[in-house]
């Protein structure tokens, strides 16, 4: 039970859209109301140049946004009214392009008719966004094809679907080395069948959950690096019926960032320096739970983190240099196959 709201925030209540209030009052737990960071200025600007009409029907419960996304070519996953396609078009710039791809017509439908709008409202001469009918598990029938895209990016929709490693499989497949998947979702501890099953928990993107093993086998299977978590905060139902249904398993609301690089030889661990003025990052870089870059300062990584600084978008953004007291490696730090 909460607290009595105070009557500023009924008041803010009031001006939120009917839609999303009444898709919020069928869930029963706070699965899909993810707590996220706060949002840098740019985002915010970005955001707030996105159509009302786009916004009031979007039905996320988070926001992804990698850095470094200047001239880059997006694919978002499951991209419904297309609000953070529109917002990312923005931020890769003209010379950029954003795809979105969703599985319902009314969405992709909706998405399609603010496209002059916003290329306008960006002062773009030339679309960089396109919106596609598909599902994710099947991305070449939908026209993707091989190697066309730098960051493919999906908002808890793996949750959804049935066939996860074709999730998976078809983003590494339209992804150019080096290049990246970032993901928020839901992740669980194993669970018995007839649970996972359970309409109630599906609905409530618990059901279909990605188990954390699972996610780690299979992303090696497909050929992307181990997953580096970025963020994770654990899930509360607060629903009797449902707690007694799950048990004693734990859920987590968790982002995870997968790299495809491309694979040259022996690697080492290095010292990097991050030169700063990544838009939004100037003086701090965070690339996962476990490595903060702050600007001019010297880090130690491993070679995996190596690996992926020299031959990912952020090349450019760090001076990366051989272990103290380790000879270069011959090729450079490269990645090895995962421990």
């Amino acid at each position: 039970s909460a607290r009595p709201l105070p009557a500023f925030v009924k008041e803010a209540l009031k001006c939120v859209h009917e839609d999303v209030v009444s898709r919020l009052s069928y869930l029963q737990t706070n699965a899909c109301v993810t707590s996220a960071r706060p949002l840098p200025a740019f985002v915010k600007e970005a955001l707030k140049c996105v159509h009302e009409d786009v916004v009031s029907r979007y039905y996320g419960c988070g926001l992804v946004i990698p850095e470094c996304l200047e001239t880059c070519w997006i694919l978002d996953l499951g991209s419904g009214s297309g609000r953070d396609c529109y917002m990312l078009s923005k931020l890769v710039g003209e010379k950029g392009h954003v795809t979105g791809i969703d599985m319902t017509d009314t969405q992709v439908e909706v998405a399609k008719k603010h496209i002059d709008y916003h290329m306008k409202k960006f002062g773009y001469q030339v679309p960089n966004v396109d919106f596609i009918h598909g599902y994710m598990e099947k991305l070449g029938d939908a026209g993707l094809k091989d190697e066309s895209y730098h960051i493919v990016i999906s908002n808890c929709v793996i949750n959804l679907s049935p066939d996860k490693r074709a999730v998976l499989q078809e983003a590494y497949r339209v992804l150019k080395a080096p290049a990246e998947r970032v993901f928020s979702g839901i992740h669980r501890c194993d669970l018995p069948e007839d649970i996972r099953k359970h309409r109630v928990l599906w609905g409530e993107c618990l059901g279909g959950a990605l188990w954390w093993k699972d996610l780690y086998r299979i992303a090696e299977d497909v050929g992307f690096c181990p997953p580096r978590l970025v963020t994770a905060s654990r899930i509360t139902i607060n629903n009797k019926e449902l707690e007694s249904v799950v048990g004693d398993c734990q859920f987590v609301s968790a982002t995870f960032r997968l790299f495809k690089v491309p694979l040259k030889g022996p690697a080492e661990p290095c010292q990097v320096i991050y030169n700063g003025g990544i838009t939004g990052h100037e003086k701090e870089l965070e690339l996962d739970a476990n490595f903060t870059f702050k600007e001019g300062e010297v880090v130690a990584v491993d070679a995996e983190t190596a690996a992926i600084l020299r031959h990912s978008r952020f090349a450019e953004e760090f001076l990366i240099r051989p272990a103290a007291g380790r000879p270069p490696a011959p090729g450079g730090c490269c990645p090895v196959k995962a421990k």
